[in-house]
């Protein structure tokens, strides 16, 4: 009985030592005592209304007039007013039927576009061009049905801050979808390769070289995580928007860092790959390859290296 428990001993003692290797305690980024602080949601409503200069003072019910459309090289071709501010559409909204779920404060951080007197960009249909009758009696201006806002926070023609807050806010194409970048090698409809691997890098035009799955999603760290001891802070409704990276053999990797290349059993059940310990995720909010809606995001969210980093955190 002596033996078996000394065995049983030397065992766990053996798993502990290799898991401490791969997981060292020589990681700078750890959260306070690995505490779990649960959903680190954005502090404000999702609306990017916590600051005080979301007024809606900056053309709140000015007439877009002539739209045109700006080439960014960022965020593909986006739809703008006749002074050059950027439009933008908002997911919580529908386009079939067209309708408005931004009111109150939402108004004030997004102010509405009038539908009098905007005309289609040169080279668009005029089709898609249309209006919704808001709950205030407004007739608000939509492209394919999404109905169209600016962003408080858009001091000068040519910003565009109100890219991705939330999760739901996004500049509006021409065809009234979300803008996106040109893919690589051409075109938004280039083709992947047949077989990616299930982690891969892509050189991502703003954050450099990124943490791509298998679909060409960009994957997330979050630094309310800890690596010793390996723990995720996001749990609970947080894995709705925050999706956990299913485990990866690490021979269908390419390009990433092999140390740390572990599966982390969550208390949940679930089962998720971690990169130099530090759990992964992607982000509910990105809808195609290439997007990267989620960096930033709470002051908290930030694509991961291919080191297993996060790209831009403060340090």
């Amino acid at each position: 009985m002596k033996t078996w428990r000394s065995a049983s001993l030397v065992a766990t003692a053996a798993a502990v030592l290799a898991l401490t290797t791969a997981c060292g305690q020589d990681k700078g980024e750890q959260s306070p005592k690995g505490q779990n602080v649960g959903n680190e949601a954005p502090a404000d409503d999702g609306y990017g209304s916590d600051s005080g200069s979301a007024t809606g003072a900056k053309g709140g019910a000015k007439a877009a007039g002539q739209l045109a459309v700006w080439d960014s090289k960022k965020l593909g071709k986006v739809v703008t007013d006749s002074a050059g501010f950027t439009l933008y559409r908002f997911d919580k909204d529908s386009a079939e039927p067209p309708q408005s779920n931004c009111d109150g404060a939402c108004v004030k951080a997004w102010p509405v576009v009038p539908a009098k007197g905007a005309k289609a960009p040169p080279g668009v249909d005029a089709s898609l061009i249309g209006e919704v009758t808001r709950s205030d009696g407004g007739k608000q201006l939509t492209i394919d049905g999404w109905p169209m806002y600016r962003f408080a926070k858009d001091a000068k023609p040519g910003d565009a801050k109100g890219q991705g807050v939330g999760g739901t806010w996004f500049a509006a194409a021409p065809d009234g979808k979300k803008a996106k970048p040109a893919a690589p090698g051409g075109g938004a409809g280039a083709a992947r390769p047949a077989d990616p691997a299930g982690l891969s890098t892509r050189d991502d035009p703003e954050l450099g070289k990124i943490v791509v799955d298998r679909n060409g999603m960009t994957v997330y760290r979050f630094t309310k995580d800890s690596a010793w001891p390996m723990k995720s802070a996001c749990t609970g409704a947080c894995l709705k928007k925050w999706p956990v990276v299913a485990p990866v053999a690490k021979n269908d990797t390419k390009g990433v860092l092999k140390k740390g290349f572990v599966t982390f059993n969550r208390p949940d059940g679930l089962k998720q790959q971690a990169l130099d310990c530090w759990p992964l995720y992607t982000f509910a909010g990105d809808t195609e390859p290439g997007d990267t809606n989620g960096q930033g995001v709470g002051g908290t969210w930030f694509a991961a290296a291919p080191d297993g980093k996060p790209v831009r955190a403060a340090q």
